[in-house]
């Protein structure tokens, strides 16, 4: 089930349940959770794409041991407000997910999350190759925090 908003996900999850952020890259998925009272956003990790199927049986591991009961998916809106071909894709993998997992979900812009990552990383002087490993998932970590705060 496709939600317009985050503040409605609340609605449909349970007291003791998280949110799961995505940031769908073309090589890679960043994966982020909330905590239960759905306040903080915490980077987990970042999966190389292959095959959905292989994708989905990593993202099914991590709702079972985390107990998520929803998605918040990083949509890439270009700066105009138009959609992308990357946009599209963002809403393939959100049809693709809601095909195996009965959870709802909902698209937050994701406009400069990666690179408002990649400045900070920058600012602590993070090494390039440790800046290539983490910036996926403190993008996905950086959506579902968005979406945290206006919930």
């Amino acid at each position: 089930m496709l939600l317009g908003n985050p503040s409605h996900l609340k609605h449909f999850i349970a007291l003791d349940q998280r949110l799961m952020g995505f940031d769908p890259g073309t090589k890679t998925i960043g994966i982020s959770l909330s905590d239960t009272s759905l306040k903080v956003a915490t980077p987990i990790e970042t999966i190389k794409r292959k095959k959905f199927k292989d994708d989905a049986a990593r993202i099914r591991e991590l709702i079972e041991e985390y107990r998520v009961g929803g998605f918040v998916i990083g949509l890439p809106i270009n700066m105009d407000g138009s959609e992308g071909p990357r946009a599209q894709s963002c809403r393939q993998f959100q049809k693709n997910l809601e095909d195996v997992f009965d959870l709802p979900s909902c698209f937050w812009d994701e406009r400069l999350s990666t690179a408002a990552v990649t400045r900070t990383l920058l600012e602590a002087d993070t090494s390039r190759k440790k800046r290539a490993e983490v910036v996926d998932k403190m993008a996905a970590a950086y959506i579902l925090q968005g979406a945290l705060d206006s919930i």
